[in-house]
């Protein structure tokens, strides 16, 4: 499946940049706090000596998947990631579609937690846990400033 054939399905680019892009094209679908969110491995993402996607791609994908996610429900707040947990449980196959629907578990003043399970098809290829900190605006720019 291309990148293309899904947004004739309905489903939209995720904006990824530098690092995030280098796994390959991500898509998303649904509404927020409901959304399901894809990756197609390209070639930069596989391990060429197994034909299997790399672990650390799928880190990296549970990561922008469950930000996304975050991102909604904060919604504009800025955020880091502090914590992130993943167990592998099968291989992803290269060429295939790995999704995820993140779940928020709660919200609060200044710490975010999720969490989600990746498949591919109907098989959980992982499980993933999250913390994320919700940043003080203020007190990065004063920072920044020296």
């Amino acid at each position: 499946m291309t990148p293309e054939q899904l947004e004739a399905e309905g489903w939209q680019r995720l904006p990824t940049h530098a690092f995030s892009a280098s796994i390959g094209p991500t898509l998303f679908s649904g509404e927020p706090g409901k959304r399901t969110i894809c990756l197609l491995a390209d070639a930069n993402a596989v391990n060429e000596n197994l034909g299997i996607v790399h672990g650390g791609a799928l880190l990296t994908f549970a990561d922008i998947a469950m930000g996304f996610a975050v991102a909604d429900e904060l919604g504009g707040s800025h955020f880091v990631t502090a914590q992130l947990q993943f167990q592998f449980t099968a291989a992803a196959q290269a060429g295939t579609m790995v999704t995820c629907s993140p779940e928020i578990v709660r919200t609060t003043s200044q710490l975010v937690f999720a969490r989600a399970l990746m498949h591919c098809g109907d098989r959980v290829v992982a499980s993933t846990d999250a913390i994320f900190k919700v940043l003080d605006t203020a007190k990065m720019t004063r920072l920044k400033a020296g």
